[in-house]
């Protein structure tokens, strides 16, 4: 509440509408094992598909919204069987292709999406006689969103779904040898992530009002990753730590814009190397081990 109407509770917004970006990208890389390089698409289908049905042909916002993470949803199940067939790098170049027709499609489809110009008149969310107009009104329900995914989320992980894509991760064919539908569960998995991030691209265009392809492009998606693995791959509070530090990080950086891919890739190869954990979890180990050898010299 002290922070109405400032850059600051701007910039929360964007850190709600990132974790829910980044959980959704961990249920699929961290638990399921399953690298995506197109999750921006996902995010830029949510937000065009509202905006267009909302500031094109007059549809009720939260009817769009639902419309559009279903639909979403289909198309990503339908995809994900012939995709996830793949594994390794032919998973993440298959995935990488898709999001840049995503991007293209945004791009060229000027009379649909505005192409390059972007896409103006997104109409706010409405519930009843509440208009979802001002920054502590989109805060407040960025943040319900975000808190219901991870709620959600952290169900699903302890879940027998949450150890059988554990199983998966670690061991396809042993999972597959204990009864585990290794296949549907990864697609499964893939169209949940998607729907997710689908009604996130949603709110991101009706609490801006405004949407270009630029948001949505290959560089946002390395974004995603770099925050699911600062967090820590299969810790769903990491993804929720890992987008509040990529959220600020930009801020921080912006006199290296045009480096910045450079710097997240720097970020990726340290922390795969020192803290393959991730923060949530590597730190406490890194303490422990400190801890241990304290005592070992005592």
């Amino acid at each position: 509440m002290l922070l109405s109407g400032s850059y600051l509770l701007n910039v929360l917004i964007f850190v709600g509408i990132h974790t829910m970006l980044a959980v959704a990208l961990n249920l699929l890389l961290g638990f399921a094992g399953q690298i995506s390089l197109g999750h921006a698409g996902f995010f830029g289908l949510g937000a065009y598909a509202s905006g267009i049905l909302t500031s094109t042909y007059g549809i009720n916002p939260w009817i769009a919204m639902t419309a559009a993470a279903a639909v979403v949803t289909l198309l990503a199940f339908a995809i994900g069987f012939p995709i996830l067939k793949l594994k390794g790098h032919y998973l993440a170049m298959a995935t990488l292709g898709l999001g840049i027709i995503f991007f293209i499609v945004f791009n060229e489809a000027v009379n649909l999406t505005g192409g390059p110009s972007g896409l103006s008149g997104i109409p706010s969310l409405k519930a009843g006689s509440l208009t979802f107009d001002n920054d502590l009104k989109n805060y407040a329900l960025i943040w319900l969103f975000t808190l219901g995914t991870v709620l959600l989320s952290v169900n699903l992980a302890n879940s027998r779904i949450g150890r059988a894509l554990r199983a998966i991760h670690d061991s396809e064919v042993a999972a597959r040898v204990m009864g585990v539908n290794a296949r549907l569960l990864k697609v499964q998995i893939f169209a949940l992530s998607a729907c997710i991030s689908t009604i996130a691209g949603s709110l991101y265009a009706h609490t801006m009002g405004f949407i270009s392809p630029t948001s949505f492009g290959f560089n946002f998606s390395v974004e995603l990753v770099t925050m699911v693995i600062i967090g820590g791959l299969g810790s769903i509070y990491g993804s929720l730590v890992g987008a509040f530090i990529l959220t600020i990080l930009p801020e921080a950086l912006r006199t290296f814009q045009d480096y910045d891919i450079i710097i997240y890739g720097l970020i990726l190869i340290l922390m795969t190397m020192y803290l393959p954990g991730g923060l949530v979890r590597g730190i406490p180990a890194v303490l422990a081990r400190f801890r241990s050898a304290g005592k070992q010299e005592g």
